[in-house]
Protein backbone atom coordinates (compact mmCIF):
# COMPACT_ATOMS: atom_id res chain seq x y z
CA UNK A 1 0.00 0.00 0.00
CA UNK A 2 1.38 3.37 -0.94
CA UNK A 3 0.85 5.81 1.91
CA UNK A 4 1.92 9.42 1.90
CA UNK A 5 1.53 12.07 4.54
CA UNK A 6 0.63 15.57 3.39
CA UNK A 7 0.65 18.72 5.46
CA UNK A 8 -2.76 20.39 5.15
CA UNK A 9 -2.26 23.20 7.63
CA UNK A 10 -0.10 24.36 10.54
CA UNK A 11 0.60 21.29 12.71
CA UNK A 12 -2.00 19.32 10.71
CA UNK A 13 -1.35 16.27 8.48
CA UNK A 14 -3.44 13.86 6.45
CA UNK A 15 -2.69 10.35 5.20
CA UNK A 16 -3.23 9.58 1.56
CA UNK A 17 -3.49 6.04 0.21
CA UNK A 18 -3.26 4.44 -3.18
CA UNK A 19 -1.28 4.51 -6.37
CA UNK A 20 -1.41 6.95 -9.23
CA UNK A 21 -1.22 5.60 -12.78
CA UNK A 22 2.51 6.33 -12.85
CA UNK A 23 3.10 4.09 -9.79
CA UNK A 24 1.83 0.87 -11.40
CA UNK A 25 4.49 -1.49 -12.77
CA UNK A 26 3.51 -4.46 -14.92
CA UNK A 27 4.51 -7.67 -13.14
CA UNK A 28 4.41 -6.20 -9.63
CA UNK A 29 2.32 -8.07 -7.04
CA UNK A 30 0.72 -6.17 -4.16
CA UNK A 31 -0.10 -8.22 -1.06
CA UNK A 32 -3.23 -6.85 0.61
CA UNK A 33 -3.15 -6.98 4.38
CA UNK A 34 -4.51 -7.33 6.96
CA UNK A 35 -6.45 -10.51 6.32
CA UNK A 36 -10.15 -10.79 7.11
CA UNK A 37 -11.79 -13.53 9.18
CA UNK A 38 -15.35 -14.04 7.95
CA UNK A 39 -18.19 -14.72 10.37
CA UNK A 40 -21.48 -16.56 9.91
CA UNK A 41 -23.35 -13.38 10.81
CA UNK A 42 -21.65 -11.36 8.07
CA UNK A 43 -22.44 -14.05 5.53
CA UNK A 44 -26.10 -14.08 6.60
CA UNK A 45 -26.28 -10.28 6.44
CA UNK A 46 -24.76 -10.30 2.97
CA UNK A 47 -27.31 -12.85 1.73
CA UNK A 48 -30.13 -10.77 3.19
CA UNK A 49 -28.83 -7.49 1.74
CA UNK A 50 -28.41 -8.98 -1.71
CA UNK A 51 -31.58 -11.12 -1.62
CA UNK A 52 -29.54 -14.28 -2.21
CA UNK A 53 -32.00 -16.99 -1.19
CA UNK A 54 -29.83 -20.07 -1.71
CA UNK A 55 -30.02 -22.06 1.55
CA UNK A 56 -26.36 -23.16 1.30
CA UNK A 57 -25.49 -19.77 2.77
CA UNK A 58 -27.77 -19.64 5.82
CA UNK A 59 -29.62 -22.93 6.44
CA UNK A 60 -27.35 -25.23 8.48
CA UNK A 61 -29.75 -28.18 8.29
CA UNK A 62 -29.93 -27.95 4.50
CA UNK A 63 -26.16 -27.41 4.14
CA UNK A 64 -25.18 -30.36 6.34
CA UNK A 65 -26.59 -32.67 3.65
CA UNK A 66 -24.43 -31.06 0.92
CA UNK A 67 -20.98 -32.16 -0.20
CA UNK A 68 -19.51 -29.49 2.12
CA UNK A 69 -21.45 -30.59 5.19
CA UNK A 70 -22.00 -27.01 6.32
CA UNK A 71 -22.91 -23.54 5.09
CA UNK A 72 -20.54 -21.88 2.65
CA UNK A 73 -19.77 -18.18 2.31
CA UNK A 74 -21.75 -16.58 -0.53
CA UNK A 75 -19.42 -16.32 -3.53
CA UNK A 76 -20.33 -12.67 -4.33
CA UNK A 77 -19.30 -11.83 -0.74
CA UNK A 78 -15.91 -13.46 -1.37
CA UNK A 79 -15.46 -11.40 -4.56
CA UNK A 80 -16.56 -8.21 -2.76
CA UNK A 81 -14.09 -8.81 0.08
CA UNK A 82 -11.17 -9.37 -2.30
CA UNK A 83 -12.09 -6.20 -4.20
CA UNK A 84 -12.39 -4.28 -0.93
CA UNK A 85 -9.06 -5.58 0.36
CA UNK A 86 -7.38 -4.40 -2.86
CA UNK A 87 -8.70 -0.82 -2.81
CA UNK A 88 -5.88 0.89 -0.92
CA UNK A 89 -3.27 -0.74 -3.18
CA UNK A 90 -5.06 -0.79 -6.53
CA UNK A 91 -8.04 1.54 -6.86
CA UNK A 92 -7.89 4.20 -4.14
CA UNK A 93 -7.04 6.75 -6.84
CA UNK A 94 -9.44 5.26 -9.41
CA UNK A 95 -11.82 7.39 -11.37
CA UNK A 96 -13.89 4.33 -12.29
CA UNK A 97 -13.95 0.56 -12.31
CA UNK A 98 -14.33 -0.42 -15.95
CA UNK A 99 -15.05 -4.10 -15.54
CA UNK A 100 -14.33 -7.47 -14.03
CA UNK A 101 -13.64 -10.56 -16.13
CA UNK A 102 -12.74 -14.21 -15.69
CA UNK A 103 -14.13 -14.50 -12.16
CA UNK A 104 -13.27 -17.95 -10.82
CA UNK A 105 -14.34 -19.37 -7.47
CA UNK A 106 -11.95 -22.26 -7.00
CA UNK A 107 -12.52 -23.39 -3.41
CA UNK A 108 -15.26 -22.65 -0.86
CA UNK A 109 -14.89 -20.34 2.11
CA UNK A 110 -16.55 -21.13 5.42
CA UNK A 111 -17.43 -19.07 8.48
CA UNK A 112 -14.26 -18.75 10.55
CA UNK A 113 -11.92 -18.81 7.53
CA UNK A 114 -9.45 -15.96 7.12
CA UNK A 115 -9.15 -14.44 3.67
CA UNK A 116 -6.01 -12.72 2.37
CA UNK A 117 -5.54 -11.28 -1.10
CA UNK A 118 -3.03 -10.08 -3.65
CA UNK A 119 -3.16 -8.29 -6.99
CA UNK A 120 -0.74 -8.59 -9.89
CA UNK A 121 -0.43 -5.78 -12.43
CA UNK A 122 -1.07 -7.34 -15.85
CA UNK A 123 -1.08 -4.26 -18.08
CA UNK A 124 -1.29 -0.50 -18.15
CA UNK A 125 -1.72 2.09 -20.86
CA UNK A 126 -2.50 5.75 -21.24
CA UNK A 127 -6.16 6.58 -21.69
CA UNK A 128 -6.97 7.57 -25.27
CA UNK A 129 -9.84 9.86 -24.22
CA UNK A 130 -8.61 11.23 -20.87
CA UNK A 131 -5.11 12.72 -20.74
CA UNK A 132 -5.39 12.90 -16.93
CA UNK A 133 -5.68 9.11 -16.49
CA UNK A 134 -4.60 5.66 -17.56
CA UNK A 135 -6.02 2.14 -17.61
CA UNK A 136 -4.59 -0.58 -15.41
CA UNK A 137 -5.59 -4.24 -15.44
CA UNK A 138 -4.84 -6.41 -12.44
CA UNK A 139 -5.48 -10.03 -11.52
CA UNK A 140 -6.64 -10.27 -7.92
CA UNK A 141 -6.52 -13.51 -5.99
CA UNK A 142 -7.99 -14.48 -2.62
CA UNK A 143 -6.58 -17.23 -0.41
CA UNK A 144 -7.83 -18.92 2.73
CA UNK A 145 -5.70 -19.34 5.87
CA UNK A 146 -4.19 -22.55 4.43
CA UNK A 147 -3.01 -20.78 1.28
CA UNK A 148 -5.69 -22.36 -0.94
CA UNK A 149 -6.78 -20.16 -3.83
CA UNK A 150 -10.49 -19.46 -3.30
CA UNK A 151 -11.16 -16.71 -5.84
CA UNK A 152 -9.50 -14.89 -8.71
CA UNK A 153 -10.55 -12.34 -11.30
CA UNK A 154 -9.23 -9.63 -13.56
CA UNK A 155 -10.27 -6.03 -13.09
CA UNK A 156 -9.63 -2.98 -15.25
CA UNK A 157 -9.68 0.44 -13.65
CA UNK A 158 -9.31 4.00 -14.88
CA UNK A 159 -6.68 5.52 -12.59
CA UNK A 160 -5.85 9.19 -12.14
CA UNK A 161 -2.42 10.47 -12.98
CA UNK A 162 -0.51 12.37 -10.33
CA UNK A 163 -2.01 15.82 -9.90
CA UNK A 164 -5.46 14.88 -11.18
CA UNK A 165 -7.21 12.88 -8.44
CA UNK A 166 -10.29 14.02 -6.56
CA UNK A 167 -8.52 13.81 -3.20
CA UNK A 168 -6.14 16.58 -4.21
CA UNK A 169 -9.07 18.84 -5.10
CA UNK A 170 -11.41 18.00 -2.20
CA UNK A 171 -11.71 20.66 0.48
CA UNK A 172 -12.71 18.46 3.37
Amino acid sequence: MVTTIKQVGPNRYRESFGRYFEDFVVGDIYEHRPGRTITETENTWFTLLTMNTHPMHFDAEYAKHSEFGRCIIASPFTVALVVGMSVTDVSQKAIANLGWTDIKLTYPLFAGDTLTAESEVLSKRESKSRPNAGLCTVRSRGFNQDGKLVCEFERTILVAKRGFDVEEKAKY
